[in-house]
Order: C-alpha cells, then sequence, then structure tokens
C-alpha cells in the first residue's frame, strides 16, 4: 500500500502499525520521535495499535538538542 511519509511516497506492507513501520525506517531511533498521521498526533502508547491505511499523510518529527 502507499501512504506518504514526510512528503514522500512509500510502499509498506498492507495492516503495517506506526510501531512496525518505525522500526523498518529507524530500527535505532524509537526515542525523541513524534509521529502525527493526518495531522493528529499520535501518541507513543498507542503506536503498536494503529494500523496505517492507504494514503496516510506522516509527518515524522526528531527532537534536536541545540540552542
Amino acid at each position: 500500500m502507499e501512504i506518504i511519509i514526510n512528503q514522500q511516497p512509500q510502499s509498506i506492507p498492507d495492516n503495517y502499525s506506526v510501531k512496525e513501520l518505525l522500526a523498518f525506517l529507524m530500527p535505532e531511533a524509537d526515542k525523541g520521535i513524534a509521529v502525527a498521521i493526518n495531522q493528529q498526533i499520535i501518541p507513543r502508547s498507542a503506536w503498536a495499535n494503529h494500523k496505517l491505511h492507504s494514503n496516510d499523510k506522516v509527518m515524522l518529527i526528531r527532537a534536536t538538542q541545540g540552542g
């Protein structure tokens, strides 16, 4: 199925959860990440159960240090 990740088309398997997507894209970066799907923030506690759907618009935001 096709989704949009940070404005880039991406093909992923059907029934992927947010947690599975992050493990596929960033296997070592599970901290400091915020996820929004269709402009709705998905809490970390819901990542394992939140299934992605075709044409979802996913925004992945990494926290950075600095000032």
